[in-house]
């Protein structure tokens, strides 16, 4: 009789078949024609590993496997010429048997093979390949020829993290990552020479054992990367960049480099607000946000080392890549003062504000990015104040000064001389700078520092006896108050402007009433360093 193959079993899909020369792993149960068997691998709970055509095997096993492919399953009938003919093996195949065998092909690959490498999707934008000495980040299965799973990084819930190029991996791997991207999935096909050889791992892998790796790459770096910085949006007028110990305010958005969002003031609705430069911030921010203007939009790439490092931090795996996506809102330095710009200045321009005088004016109030805080336009009345007297923030008692009426002027507050690091509640943003367009609409001079009220004349030499009107000897708070309103009225004194006459007429009163006692006496009443021109009042 002659050789009989019959085929059990074809998969579908056959990318290589069995070649003399080729080195198989294959199962098999031996089995004489009355189906008594006489061997079998799997009771030795491992394959048979051989190469074929190089007479290692029986002449009929030689030519049975020929042709055959991973997962596929014959059916061999062996006549004795083509097995162990008319000698047998004593003891365990008589004279002249014939021989059945079921062969099942687990594994094959021929000792000139190479690293095959099938790329399955690339994305559209790769800026940049693996190359040796890169650090990879990455994502696994690993299987045999036959689709059996030995390992999975998805299993274990954490990427694959390593050099390439090095010999930190078996050498068909350090040669399979070359030349990918990020996000680019690959099948990479390893002959066992190029993995764990003759003895495999120990473990899941056996000896001789070719390897496929289900790659997809998430992140890549190498040691000697610097940040990458690239501009989406820079303003057009930029008048200013931001430099080491600026305070700046700036919104992000951080993924990985595989586009997984880790991070976002966005959501927070509320800007990461920093000194830069200081070691606030990782060292590739701290970098990143030099140079940058109000306004502006960059990305910046932040390698690992640069970032969190090895360890990681929250949603930040270990020699993780990071990509920051910013809009600079604003930034100051704690040493800047008011910046003052005058849009428009009268011809006439002789009477300039000073400490006291009571102004008023209209407003915009908003911040550099041009949001709106405040108008006194939107109210229909304008802002009055008393320079100088802390009824404004610092910053703009500053930009008030010196101006004639009918100017128009930008003031830039920073924060320090403005809200603060605190803000307004709802309405400015902590250590936010200001942007005020002002302009001076009216001006009533002042009375000289320290003066509520001064006299236009001469005093008259019997003041006590004219302020008591009843004669008494005692002033009373309403006789006080009706001789000065009396004064004010004839023109012939005159009050600090822009504050309430009450509570101005109050304050002098009590600074003349030395007992307290609610009433002012002519001991009292003596003018202050006996200062017979002015009625003096330190407010």
């Amino acid at each position: 009789a002659d050789l009989s193959v019959e085929q059990r079993f074809v998969p579908e899909s056959c990318p290589r078949a069995v070649r003399p020369g080729d080195f198989v792993r294959y199962h098999y149960l031996g089995a004489f024609p009355d189906g008594t068997r006489f061997d079998s691998s799997y009771d030795r709970g491992s394959t048979f590993n051989v190469f074929v055509g190089k007479g290692q095997l029986i002449a009929g096993m030689d030519k049975a496997l020929v042709g055959m492919c991973v997962n596929e399953r014959r059916f061999v009938k062996i006549p004795p010429k083509l097995a162990y003919g008319s000698e047998g093996v004593s003891g365990v195949i008589p004279p002249n048997a014939v021989l059945h065998f079921d062969v099942l092909l687990i594994d094959l690959w021929n000792s000139e093979d190479e690293v095959q490498v099938q790329t399955y999707f690339k994305p559209e934008k790769c800026p940049r390949t693996v190359q040796v000495s890169d650090f990879v980040r990455y994502h696994y299965n690993g299987t045999f020829l036959d689709g059996t799973l030995f390992d999975s990084s998805h299993n274990r819930m954490r990427t694959y993290d390593t050099y390439v190029g090095i010999g930190w991996l078996i050498p068909g791997m350090d040669q399979g990552l070359l030349g990918m991207c990020v996000g680019e999935k690959r099948i990479i096909t390893i002959p066992p020479f190029l993995a764990y050889g003759e003895e495999g791992d120990g473990k899941e892998i056996p000896g001789q054992a070719s390897l496929v790796f289900d790659v997809v790459l998430l992140d890549l770096h190498n040691p000697k990367d610097g940040i990458t910085i690239e501009n989406q949006h820079v303003p057009e007028s930029c008048e200013r960049r931001s430099q080491t110990g600026d305070f700046l305010r700036y919104h992000y958005n951080g993924t990985l480099l595989d586009g997984t969002l880790f991070d976002s003031s966005y959501s927070r609705n509320h800007t990461y607000d920093t000194y830069v430069g200081k070691g606030y911030v990782i060292a590739g921010m701290d970098e990143g946000l030099l140079g940058v203007c109000t306004g502006e939009k960059r990305r910046i790439i932040i390698p690992p080392h640069l970032g969190y490092g090895e360890e990681g931090r929250g949603k930040i795996p270990g020699s993780a890549v990071l990509v920051f996506d910013i809009h600079v809102v604003d930034f100051h330095n704690p040493a800047d003062s008011v910046s003052i710009t005058v849009n428009y200045k009268p011809s006439n321009c002789t009477v300039l504000s000073k400490k006291g005088d009571y102004l008023k004016y209209h407003y915009n109030a908003s911040l550099l990015d041009g949001t709106l805080l405040d108008s006194t336009h939107s109210l229909g009345k304008t802002y009055n104040i008393v320079l100088g007297s802390g009824q404004v923030v610092v910053g703009m008692d500053m930009g008030l000064q010196d101006m004639c009426v009918g100017e128009r002027r930008t003031v830039v507050i920073p924060p320090h001389l403005g809200y603060g690091e605190d803000g307004v509640e709802g309405e400015v943003p902590g250590s936010a700078v200001l942007v005020f367009d002002i302009e001076l609409l009216e001006l009533v001079s002042g009375l000289p520092e320290g003066y509520m009220f001064v006299w236009n004349g001469e005093v008259s030499p019997n003041l006590f006896e004219e302020i008591d009107q009843n004669h008494d000897g005692e002033v009373l708070l309403e006789e006080f108050s009706e001789y000065i309103q009396a004064q004010v009225d004839s023109g012939k004194g005159k009050l600090a402007p822009g504050f309430d006459f009450e509570k101005i007429v109050k304050n002098m009163f009590t600074n003349q009433d030395r007992d307290g006692n609610g009433k002012v006496t002519a001991e009292e009443f003596k003018l202050k360093d006996q200062e017979a021109k002015e009625e003096h009042d330190e407010l």
